[in-house]
């Protein structure tokens, strides 16, 4: 399944330099004045995830396909970007194409970069952002209850739609995003159709210099005030991160080892950007090739057959299934077979993350 991030920020708080570094390649421009970037980039990255080697190992598989997303470069908003400010309407609506947002906020130090807001807060910063998203909706929402409050007037059958969107609009009114609105099942379909922007899961990447990410604990206290208002926040130092991301494998591990990181942050951002989109990993083995695969939690085992091929959803008779936790204390799915540990599950069966199938189906 085709899963994309957007991410997004105020102009010049290095937006492109992550996107590049999370490609490993100079794509998007990254310059010193706001709307360098105008149209966004788009690239796809490899999710790591040690679980796929491991497996590719055990069954000595020729190939490895690891699962990707997609991450969208979205130009740098402004405030009253709602307005239109800053081609702001133009940028929105790149965002409203997304599944999710990445924000990155400037906590970096560095006067040769022009600071478009002239402060040095970034929580202020985030806040503006938060903000022109949830203006826009605002203005979607409202001018929707115009419309379909006269049409209900003549079928009362979309009054469900009435009484929805003036939820809507009370929650924005209250500076909060629809993401953290308690909607029934039926108001979750219902609200499809208008494609908010504060409705998108979110993660705010603090971009630091070398300096800062010596001392990480120095931000405690703003990590806790966003963890406390269901704000996730990671930092990374975006510049070092592309520098490292250019460097082939024993060089990285090096550079990582002389930092004192146990993994690039580039890898929590990827980490995290995947957990953001509500999805899990199950796998396929085999000596040709070793894969994995997203889809949605709470799948169901034709749903995820379905990812691989609608033939395979449609057709779907049964499923051969091991997790990855009862597999590495076997070694190889041949052993598992022997000792008749690979269950045969039905259409009612919910994957789960870690899983290595073998789909039965019949076209």
């Amino acid at each position: 399944m085709s899963l994309s991030i957007g991410i997004v920020g105020l102009p010049n708080v290095g937006k492109s330099t992550l996107f590049n570094a999370l490609l490993g390649k100079a794509q998007a421009a990254a310059s010193n004045f706001p709307f360098c970037t105008i149209e966004p980039n788009v690239g796809t990255v490899p999710v790591p995830d040690y679980r796929l080697l491991e497996i590719a190992e055990w069954e000595k598989s020729a190939k490895i396909t690891p699962t990707t997303i997609e991450f969208v470069d979205i130009a740098g908003l402004v405030k009253d970007a709602h307005k239109g400010q800053g081609l702001g309407n133009q940028f929105l609506s790149h965002i409203r194409e997304v599944d999710a947002i990445i924000q990155v906020v400037r906590f970096f130090n560095d006067k040769n970069i022009t600071h478009v807001t002239d402060k040095d807060k970034p929580l202020d910063d985030m806040d503006i952002i938060d903000t022109e998203l949830l203006l826009a909706d605002l203005q979607v929402v409202e001018k929707r209850l115009g419309k379909e409050a006269k049409a209900a007037k003549a079928n009362p059958k979309l009054q469900p739609k009435v009484d929805l969107y003036k939820k809507l609009v009370n929650h924005l009114g209250d500076n909060q995003p629809v993401r953290n609105l308690e909607l029934s099942h039926d108001e979750k379909i219902l609200i499809k159709e208008l494609n908010l922007l504060s409705i998108k899961p979110i993660l705010y990447v603090a971009n630091i210099d070398d300096e800062q990410l010596k001392d990480i604990d120095q931000f405690n206290e703003a990590k806790q005030s966003l963890n406390q208002n269901n704000k996730q926040l990671i930092f990374i130092n975006a510049k070092t991160e592309s520098e490292i991301a250019g460097l082939d494998k024993t060089d990285q591990a090096t550079f990582l080892e002389e930092l004192n990181l146990s993994e690039s942050g580039l890898n929590q951002v990827i980490k995290n950007s995947y957990q953001l989109l509500d999805v899990i990993t199950f796998f396929t083995a085999g000596p040709t090739e070793a894969r994995a695969w997203t889809v949605k939690k709470h799948s169901l085992a034709p749903q995820a057959a379905g990812v691989i091929h609608t033939d395979f959803e449609k057709g779907f008779i049964k499923a051969e299934i091991i997790n990855y936790d009862q597999l590495k204390e076997i070694g190889s799915l041949k052993q598992a077979a022997e000792k008749g540990l690979i269950r045969l599950e039905g259409k009612n069966y919910e994957i789960k993350d870690g899983d290595i199938a073998l789909f039965k189906f019949n076209v």
